[in-house]
């Protein structure tokens, strides 16, 4: 009875973890990444520089619900705005902007500001398996010199402001259809270093969840090593002195971030954890000096992502710091998640290695090697 059970509770965990890998495979490739819009202020005029998934925006996906193209009920239309060559794209925006532009709010004095289209920069097709990143250009004549706020329709999804061309410029994560703060003329007076640090940990902590699966899953790799307290605590502050240290590096320039090698290394990353789970049940030495070293890469995958949005000039330091204060939170979330859901349950059981955490560190070494295959090729 009691080898029964056993095996059906390694069945149930293993054709859970398998669909928790199929889902993992599957939402790298239409992953849609937080759009980004440079806001510059002249005396007259305010421009706007979106750099976002036009074809996204065009086919109704509603980003606000997910970030896969994958799992919306447009995705077909996605699909099909996908294939279009840029001029193609860039008819069909201009014919649909009446449409678009009253969702894009510029306020001033409470007040919509009308909006002009200038121009949209499409690349080429390209891989259709990956997000297509466009670039759209609005301008709107300010009335008077009272500062503006930003927002948009929360269905495009989270969009990070940025104030470009003053000092002490706003840089703000937004979502969920979010007003930005009041945005200057000139430098934002209002805008402090605890404002920075805050506006950044909401940052952080999306790029590990929902959005760093591959992260996500390494860390998963620690927690199922052992039910113990003491190797857990040792893994997770091995990575996370490693990747902070290599996040600020990176994000300074000091280390030269190059993805095509970065990203398959930390894919082989995730199969070597997974490999030292099953094969060994006690925390070696140089165990934790391996995670280090392996932080030390997942650090640079971090700095490429914060490269994407950017720092503000004037308060570079604390935003870096939210940022990684997010991504901690991200990392426990997750960790806190593994524990409520099978660990609280089953750790203390007989069976818990060899039906619980072996299978699930089976399939965690699998996706491991589907990204590294995935990200070579």
């Amino acid at each position: 009875m009691t080898k029964f059970f056993l095996t059906k509770t390694g069945n149930v965990f293993f054709i859970f973890a398998i669909l928790f890998s199929l889902k993992v495979a599957a939402v790298k490739a239409h992953e849609i990444s937080p759009s980004i819009l440079d806001l510059s202020i002249s005396s007259n005029v305010v421009q706007l520089k979106l750099r976002l998934s036009v074809e996204a925006i065009l086919a109704d996906v509603n980003l606000s619900e997910t970030d896969n193209t994958n799992f919306s009920q447009n995705s077909f239309k996605y699909d099909e705005l996908r294939s279009l060559n840029p001029e193609e794209i860039k008819n069909y925006f201009y014919n649909r902007w009446s449409d678009l532009a009253p969702l894009i709010q510029v306020n001033q004095s409470g007040r919509a500001l009308e909006l002009y289209f200038s121009e949209l920069s499409v690349p080429e097709i390209g891989n259709l398996e990956l997000t297509r990143i466009s670039h759209l250009y609005i301008e709107a004549e300010l009335k008077t010199k009272d500062p503006i706020s930003f927002s948009w329709d929360p269905k495009f999804g989270p969009v990070v402001v940025r104030q470009m061309g003053v000092q002490n410029g706003i840089t703000q994560f937004l979502q969920n259809g979010d007003k930005s703060d009041l945005i200057y003329f000139n430098d934002n007076v209002q805008y402090t270093k605890l404002n920075a640090f805050l506006d950044y940990i909401p940052v952080g902590f999306e790029h590990i969840i929902p959005k760093g699966w591959d992260h996500i899953v390494f860390v998963l790799g620690l927690f199922f090593f052992s039910t113990k307290l003491r190797p857990l605590v040792w893994q997770i502050s091995a990575f996370t002195v490693a990747h902070t240290f290599t996040l600020a590096l990176g994000s300074i320039g000091y280390i030269k971030i190059v993805p095509e090698i970065v990203e398959p290394l930390i894919a082989l990353s995730i199969v070597f954890i997974s490999v030292e789970n099953i094969f060994f049940d006690r925390l070696s030495k140089w165990r934790p000096i391996v995670i280090f070293i392996f932080g030390l890469l997942h650090g640079l995958g971090f700095a490429s992502v914060l490269g994407e949005f950017g720092l503000p000039d004037g308060f570079f330091i604390t935003a870096l710091l939210g940022f990684n204060l997010g991504v901690e939170i991200g990392q426990l979330t997750v960790v806190l998640l593994a524990f409520i859901i099978v660990g609280y349950w089953f750790n203390k059981k007989d069976y818990y290695q060899i039906s619980i955490a072996n299978p699930i560190s089976i399939i965690i070494g699998l996706v491991g090697a589907y990204w590294f295959i995935e990200r070579v090729i």
